[in-house]
């Protein structure tokens, strides 16, 4: 049995927070049920296509139950009332205000079932000045002084690769705290409300940077940190095909064994003399050779410098294959199947490795 079997979720949220929240729940067990308009909502419609619905949206919804509901209609309360009632957990995502206009905020759902768990996920929170202003991920970590830390070249800043403030401010922070609530409800017999702001989880990213600033009198510049872009030690490095070093030789260790692999002069190894000059030597010596020529040696120096990988080669990495990291499909209505979202769960958690269904809104 998995740790969730028998929890009941109702999932009224859309696009990526939420969903990914309720699909972790689903893979240790829960019954998930995601509530949706009868038009279904907008990830369904998101290309690539896979079996009718958007692949992104399958792999979000993954092995869910539906209900189609217009929560507008006045019947619609009438339906949702036995969910409500057997529901150990509500995850909702819309702007602040938006479930008390539908009847369906904490406070009127805790009349039916004051032992449920319900979550509300918001770029803000609850409360505050912003907490009707619209924002989207960058809008999140461009709030909250992450993107400060390291935008890129001024006159060509960079949009991050991942979406921090959704997954690591949205997602994992509502999975962990409706767990909380439901250990806490185990102690008290009653249910409680999560407000997850997804944008306040990005100063826990910002962690040393708060650490200087607040304790050594000076924030950092843009750049300037170790870990984004400020030290050699820690940089990407382009080979002579342009397929970039990813180098980690932080400790001083590492740092020999890497300098020495790849040949740089003495007189730049001390970095604390002249960072600038250390980088550019190291980023002079790399372009010479390209990654295939690379690979190898950086392999046996084992100095935490490798190769960037495309997702399309991480995905066939020995080691993660091993690892059995894409053995979970999601299974289309044709029969097709494609990998499963990776989802951080330990494998004793979830179901055994195998295909399911996202649902689909003709049934």
């Amino acid at each position: 049995m998995q740790p969730l079997s028998g929890l009941v979720v109702l999932d009224f949220s859309t696009l990526l927070p939420g969903p990914l929240a309720g699909l972790m729940l689903a893979e240790a067990g829960a019954e998930v049920i995601k509530i949706e308009r009868p038009d279904g909502e907008d990830m369904r419609r998101f290309a690539p296509m896979f079996d009718g619905d958007g692949a992104a949206f399958q792999m979000l919804n993954r092995g869910k139950k539906i209900v189609v509901l217009d929560l507008k209609a006045p019947e619609s309360r009438d339906a949702l009332l036995p969910l409500l009632r057997r529901a150990d957990v509500l995850i909702e995502q819309f702007r602040p205000g938006v479930m008390a206009r539908l009847g369906l905020d904490y406070e009127s759902v805790r009349k039916v079932n004051p032992r449920i768990v319900y979550c509300s996920i918001s770029g803000y929170g609850q409360s505050g000045p912003r907490v009707h202003e619209a924002g989207h991920d960058i809008n999140y970590i461009g709030n909250t002084g992450l993107l400060d830390l390291q935008p890129g070249p001024p006159d060509r800043p960079v949009v991050p690769p991942m979406l921090a403030a959704d997954i690591a401010g949205g997602s994992f922070p509502a999975v962990m705290n409706i767990l909380f609530g439901l250990r806490a409800r185990d102690q008290s017999g009653q249910g409680c409300h999560i407000d997850i702001a997804m944008s306040e989880a990005m100063f826990t990213f910002g962690w040393y940077a708060l650490a200087l600033g607040t304790a050594g009198g000076k924030f950092p510049e843009p750049g300037e940190l170790s870990l984004v872009g400020g030290s050699p030690r820690y940089q990407l490095y382009p080979t002579k095909d342009g397929k970039p070093v990813a180098c980690g030789a932080i400790e001083q260790k590492f740092w020999v064994a890497f300098t020495a692999a790849i040949g740089l002069a003495p007189e730049y190894v001390d970095d604390k003399r002249d960072r600038k000059a250390t980088r550019e030597a190291v980023a002079k010596l790399i372009a010479t050779r390209t990654a295939a020529e690379w690979k190898p040696i950086l392999a046996k120096a084992d100095c935490c410098a490798t190769i960037v990988l495309s997702l399309e080669e991480a995905m066939r990495d020995p080691h993660f294959v091993a690892r059995g990291l894409f053995a979970h499909e999601v299974e289309g209505t044709s029969g097709n199947k494609m990998p499963a979202l990776p989802v951080p769960i330990a494998p004793q958690f979830r179901d055994k490795p195998g295909a399911k269904k996202a649902p689909r809104l003709d049934g």
